[in-house]
């Protein structure tokens, strides 16, 4: 569900406040655990390093995620893979062009 039209979208005080610190061309990596902050066009241009619960995913801002939360774009769980006799063919079939691709 989403926030309530009439109380606008959560956006972290301390983040914003570390976006405007920085010049607009600037690489440096800014470390936050706010996963459910908004992102605004401020933030555009800016590489964010998103807590996931381990480490920090970096997450560089394009115009497109404007109105997107932060946790979005980190994701908490990682994927294994799927089972079965047709994933084990793929995977016999993908060792097998590295074996040869090293033999090269």
């Amino acid at each position: 569900m989403s926030r309530s039209l009439k109380k606008g979208p959560y956006i972290d005080e301390k983040l914003l406040k570390k976006v405007s610190r920085l010049d607009k061309g600037d690489k440096t990596i800014i470390k936050t655990w706010a996963r459910r902050a908004s992102i605004t066009p401020e933030m555009v241009g800016f590489t964010f390093g998103v807590y996931n619960g381990k480490e920090h995913i970096p997450v560089f801002i394009i115009e497109e995620m404007v109105g997107h939360k932060l946790g979005e774009f980190s994701a908490t769980t990682k994927f294994g893979r799927h089972g079965g006799k047709m994933q084990k063919e793929q995977e016999a079939k993908a060792q097998e062009k590295e074996a040869v691709k090293a033999a090269k």
